[in-house]
């Protein structure tokens, strides 16, 4: 099967053809065609698939067959979580539409928004954005989303993850109820697919492989050990392997920061990706890590989605994340384009449970190594511990009764709801 043979235009072909893809990878194939009948598509596939070109290529494709208005109002509208995905996304929709009448930009938060704004009051057909940018200026009425013809909502799991459900329902309302809608995303829930069915009509659902496997070209591993051995072991395998291209995750923005400080005492370059960095420091450690000044860049899970490195090839899970589906996100950094790829992860006592539901998830046995002198801790409890709290901070409360109160389960549900509240405004909002 060629591009060509799925019905796309001669000036997206050229531009593929510049990009040296020769065959449209299994969901590009499946996803474009229904695409192209103007149908509705729910399309589920692993990261690193190429799923991006299946919904901007058929969406340029539809968009040059009208023509450009001398207005260019916003025609269509492609939805992320981050703002690494959308400056990801909006670089393929630049490359795709080369030789096409088509303007477009990119609009998150972060960074000042004159220069956006200044864009679209230039007129653009193709807008990709973050929620929160994206709400913001529609209230300034800098936007409008009422000539809206296709909505593509990408990484739907991620941004129901980020609390972004309202967000979404809020935009749904500013176009025009008769459009059409495409949904992508690596895994689909049964929230997400509640999600899917109450903004597609009748939609196609493909699928280029099942849901939530691990790529298969990857090799993973788990390192068992004792939680305070963990960062003399990943400088160990880096420094012994004299790897030069790491992506670490860490499940705190604290816990990055203090591993990368780590890694640059040990004379390992290092540069953290969080959503409390500004936008240019994010800019800046991403590029480091692309052209090679930077050896390790270490990320949470806001990062998991939008990063596009070609040929990565290691990932470490220094912490496994308590989301089995974020773990195949994580690993899908590597692996990517038919390459080969290394995922290792750093598991403690008490991450048994999420390693056991991550194996449940991909339905596989992962390889466990122990390597001497980083052995696991016999006497550490299993005990998963709550995402926001460390060990201490967990003895500190059971012992200190004065502060009981009131409920765990209620503290517990505060950290969480501030912070979900917490990664969506500092990924998307100013």
């Amino acid at each position: 099967m060629s591009f060509k043979s799925l019905g796309l235009s001669e000036p997206l072909l050229k531009a593929i053809q510049k990009k040296g893809y020769e065959t449209p990878s299994p969901i590009q194939a499946k996803a474009i065609p229904p695409v192209l009948e103007g149908k509705d598509v729910l399309a589920s596939a692993q990261t690193g698939t190429g799923k991006t070109a299946g919904f901007t290529l058929p969406l340029l494709h539809l968009l040059s067959d009208n023509t450009a208005q001398r207005h260019r109002p916003i025609r269509a509208l492609i939805l992320t979580p981050t703002r690494e995905l959308a400056a990801q996304v909006f670089a393929n929709v630049k490359e795709y539409s080369e030789f096409l009448n088509i303007r477009s930009t990119v609009i998150f938060g972060g960074v000042n928004q004159k220069p956006q704004v200044n864009k679209l009051s230039q007129g653009v057909d193709v807008l990709v954005a973050t929620p929160g940018r994206l709400i913001d200026l529609e209230n300034q009425g800098v936007l409008s989303l009422n000539k809206v013809d296709i909505f593509v909502l990408d990484e739907a799991d991620r941004m129901l993850d980020m609390g972004f459900l309202r967000d979404i329902e809020r935009v749904m309302k500013l176009m025009p109820a008769k459009r059409q809608n495409l949904m992508f995303s690596a895994t689909f829930s049964k929230d997400i697919k509640k999600l899917a069915y109450s903004i597609l009509n009748n939609p196609v659902q493909v699928e280029a492989t099942p849901e939530n496997t691990a790529v298969e070209v990857i090799e993973q591993k788990v390192y068992r050990v004792a939680k305070g051995k963990k960062t003399g072991l990943i400088i160990k395998l880096i420094s012994d392997g004299n790897w030069k291209q790491v992506l670490v995750f860490n499940r705190t923005k604290h816990g990055a920061n203090k591993l990368c400080k780590k890694m640059i005492s040990a004379g390992i370059t290092a540069a953290a990706i969080h959503g409390n960095k500004s936008q240019g420091a994010r800019t800046k450690a991403l590029a480091g890590f692309k052209n090679g000044s930077v050896r390790v860049l270490v990320a949470t899970d806001i990062a998991a989605r939008g990063l596009d490195i070609p040929l990565l090839p290691h990932v470490i899970n220094f912490e496994l994340p308590n989301i089995s589906e974020d773990y195949v996100h994580r690993i899908g950094r590597t692996g990517r384009a038919g390459a080969s790829g290394e995922a290792i992860s750093l598991v403690s006592a008490d991450e048994t449970t999420y390693l056991r539901d991550i194996e449940k998830l991909i339905d596989m046995k992962i390889e466990v190594e122990i390597l001497e002198g980083f052995e696991p801790d016999p006497n550490a409890s299993t005990q998963p511990i709550k995402p926001g709290q460390n060990r201490n901070q967990g003895r500190r409360r059971n012992s200190n009764n004065s502060n009981s109160g009131k409920s765990k389960g209620s503290n517990s549900d505060r950290n969480k709801n501030r912070n979900r509240n917490r990664n969506r405004n500092n990924d998307s909002k100013r």
